[in-house]
């Protein structure tokens, strides 16, 4: 990296990929975020060309990662944002080539790829960091700051559901059955609520889950369930699927003096997808007080029960802020590699389970 650590000097990042998970997310945090400055995208695709000078103007191009990373001593960042089974090859490029990596999720197929990548990170003094951006979300926020509080209890059952009404199928690799390709909501959506299940609870010890390919035509899982044990007793019951006509709640903590319940998905994602951008100092990440959870015991929300909480703001900037400061000295990893390990080894004993029918040790 030959950035400087000046902080009046952006610090220059090049973006692999430039499909849904660039367009919408990377792309526009970063150019959102003070200190940082998106140099260069490597996509060959003229169209997506077209889309992200319309949106970066200035913004340089790339034909394939390897182009990129010719350039390496004129980048001081390379965030990894294309096909899943690309992941592990292009990070360990881009970190061979001197570079700190940003990865989108899941950062490998298996939790030995994370690791080894980790190790090589570490071997070169570069930073590694997983882009999970669902720690920001607003529900999930507001969630820790309840437990910091100790607001429900002791914690006894973690319920989260990501779930879709999804009929028809999009085609494209997040779908296909090429284990190649690390499709499916297992490794998709479980990437997210898996984190957050470690993130409020920690290590797993023990994994069951059920999964099932539910819609025509379908090559890989799109209704799945899995249930953790952790080492601290508290169970997470975690739902991911695209065939749900009904969506559950997005969130139901059972503590042992009273329960959270949310609906509803955070509403960062469908704001970035409609052009929206983060600007510092304006509101950001907000829903209304009509999608506010609530906290109670004995009561049914519907039924008139528990008092609303009010939902903190839901935050993707703060990630990429985070990164800005660990590459300066100036603060931590916000998401180290080894903690996205952990979550791969979680789904690695689902993917077990669910094939055998069998609860799966973690680890074993």
């Amino acid at each position: 990296m030959t950035g400087s650590t000046d902080p009046r000097t952006p610090l220059r990042v090049g973006l692999v990929g430039y499909g849904l998970a660039g367009s919408v997310f990377h792309a526009p945090l970063i150019a959102a975020t003070e200190g940082l400055v998106l140099d260069t995208v490597a996509t060959g695709n003229a169209e997506r060309r077209e889309q992200a000078r319309a949106a970066h103007p200035g913004v340089r191009f790339a034909d394939s990662p390897d182009d990129l990373l010719a350039r390496a001593e004129e980048l001081d960042l390379v965030v990894v944002a294309s096909p899943n089974k690309t992941h592990v090859p292009v990070a360990t490029a881009a970190l061979e080539a001197g570079l700190p990596v940003v990865v989108d999720k899941p950062v490998a197929g298996t939790a030995a790829e994370a690791r080894a990548l980790a190790a090589l990170a570490e071997e070169r003094g570069l930073l590694l960091s997983v882009f999970q951006n669902r720690r920001w979300d607003n529900d999930f926020r507001t969630l820790r700051a309840l437990l910091a509080e100790n607001a429900l209890g002791r914690v006894q059952r973690f319920e989260s559901r990501f779930e879709r009404w999804r009929p028809q199928l999009k085609g494209g690799w997040r779908e296909s059955g090429s284990p190649e390709e690390i499709g499916g909501l297992l490794y998709d959506l479980g990437s997210h609520v898996v984190d957050q299940a470690l993130v409020l609870f920690g290590p797993a010890v023990r994994v069951y889950a059920e999964s099932d390919v539910r819609r025509p035509g379908a090559e890989t899982d799109d209704d799945t369930f899995l249930a953790i044990t952790h080492a601290n007793g508290v169970r997470s019951h975690l739902y991911m699927s695209a065939t749900t006509a009904q969506l559950g709640p997005r969130f139901r903590v059972l503590g042992e003096s009273a329960g959270y319940v949310k609906y509803g998905l955070d509403p960062q994602e469908a704001a970035l997808r409609e052009g929206r951008r983060p600007v510092p100092g304006a509101p950001w990440g907000l829903e209304p007080e009509s999608m506010w959870g609530t906290i109670g015991a004995g009561e049914s929300p519907l039924t008139g029960g528990g008092t609303p909480v009010e939902t903190l703001p839901g935050d993707y900037p703060a990630y990429y802020a985070a990164i800005a400061a660990a590459l300066r000295g100036t603060g931590d990893n916000p998401v180290p590699a080894h903690e996205a390990a952990a979550a791969l080894d979680v789904l690695e004993a689902a993917k077990r389970s669910a094939r055998e029918g069998v609860t799966v040790e973690v680890g074993a």
